[in-house]
């Protein structure tokens, strides 16, 4: 039985709503991990305050003073900051350093936190071992992202998240000149998953993505080929430069300006909906909606994460492959990508979009010529998808 646009319309609309109402309800368990890592309080120095009466002062603990200004000798306590050698300036620098590292680290539930990068791999091993069996069919495909949205999003929260590695380390440092250490290291378990099979947890294990790829999905026939809606596929070389571009203003806004301008619409907020703001909320209905009729739109226009993970991508080990020998041309491997990935692949063309691992050509191929496998790229025979076409046009001319 195939779908009604107005079914697709109620659907989305049910999908969204629920996935804002219940992690709503979910908050207040996850509070302690995703509390407020503000720490604008202007500190009140100057230059006869001694360290002790700073602590007093600006309500801050003696001991994270003595980090700040690197004091070993409780003594010190009692002399000046002129008899420190420090400037009012470079003091309230020093500190104001130490108590935005102590709040990112207070913000963070790590019992949490490790819970849910055990829970991702997991749930990424299964999903590695159905792609390359070949098992992700089309309603297996929509239970496992609806199943990944719904975990890693509305029950383990917002954060971490693999968009946050990237721009909380680039604001970290530009306005409150941190670097925070378990930032990177989940950034480089994030790309490790790159290394090893492309953009699988993009595809699979993301929250956001997830939730964008099962709306998709929910416009799709019943073989998952097409949209009951047309659904588009963008240019590659429109989106990841829109990509680049973004990107690069993030940062000079983060440097110049010392503020982010990802904070602001940030589409992980969906699930830590007492974050969202007008402009949010706006801009992250405008990405859901987009996603009914093109793939992905926030993870090719706009991620950061994406953009890395995109170039990291070119040396995964584990990858879409074509056996040659049994392909056909006929390209419903193409056809069915939702992206233009698989057109890019299937003719090894130069620059190839991302591939999320979604597994559709896999499902497509009627000669089971496309896997999911390691080893060296086969090359593509020499006109054979030319061969195809003339092929197919000297059988019409023929009639």
């Amino acid at each position: 039985m195939e779908k009604s646009k107005f079914g697709i319309i109620a659907s989305f609309i049910s999908v969204v709503a629920l996935t804002v109402l219940l992690s709503l309800l979910t908050t207040d368990l996850l509070r302690n991990s995703e509390m407020s890592k503000e720490t604008n309080k202007p500190l009140s120095i100057n230059a006869t305050m001694t360290i002790a009466e700073i602590a007093e002062n600006n309500g801050i603990k003696v001991s994270s003073l003595k980090e700040a200004l690197l004091i070993r000798d409780d003594k010190d306590l009692t002399k000046t900051i002129i008899e420190m050698n420090l400037s009012e300036e470079s003091t309230k620098a020093m500190i104001t350093k130490t108590l935005n590292f102590e709040a990112e680290e207070a913000s963070k539930n790590f019992k949490l936190i490790f819970a849910k990068f055990i829970s991702w791999i997991a749930f990424l091993v299964l999903i590695f071992r159905l792609i390359r069996k070949g098992k992700v069919t089309t309603k297996a495909r929509k239970y496992l992202l609806l199943g990944s949205f719904l975990l890693f999003g509305v029950m383990f929260g917002s954060d971490p998240n693999s968009m946050s590695t990237i721009t909380d380390m680039v604001t970290g440092y530009a306005v409150n000149g941190i670097f925070f250490p378990p930032r990177f290291i989940a950034l480089i378990i994030f790309l490790f998953f790159g290394f090893l099979a492309n953009k699988i947890f993009c595809g699979w294990a993301c929250p956001f993505g997830a939730l964008q790829d099962f709306i998709l999905r929910l416009n799709r026939d019943s073989k998952d080929r097409k949209g009951v809606f047309p659904q588009y596929k963008v240019s590659f070389a429109l989106s990841n430069t829109v990509r680049i571009l973004f990107f690069v203003v993030f940062v000079l806004v983060a440097f110049l300006w010392g503020t982010s301008i990802i904070e602001v619409i940030n589409p992980f907020n969906t699930f830590n909906p007492a974050k969202l703001t007008y402009t949010g909320i706006s801009f992250i209905l405008i990405m859901l909606i987009a996603s009914l009729f093109i793939y992905r739109p926030w993870c090719h226009f706009f991620c950061p994460f994406g953009l890395v993970g995109w170039i990291v991508e070119k040396f995964s080990r584990f990858k879409i492959k074509v056996n040659y020998s049994s392909c056909v041309a006929c390209e419903e491997c193409a056809k069915a990508c939702p992206s233009q990935a698989m057109t890019a692949i299937l003719k090894q063309d130069q620059v190839i979009p991302d591939c999320f691992a979604c597994g559709t050509c896999i499902n497509a191929c009627p000669t089971k010529s496309i896997t999911f496998a390691s080893g060296k790229t086969e090359e593509v025979p020499k006109d054979k998808f030319i061969k195809k076409k003339s092929a197919h046009w000297n059988s019409k001319l023929s009639i």
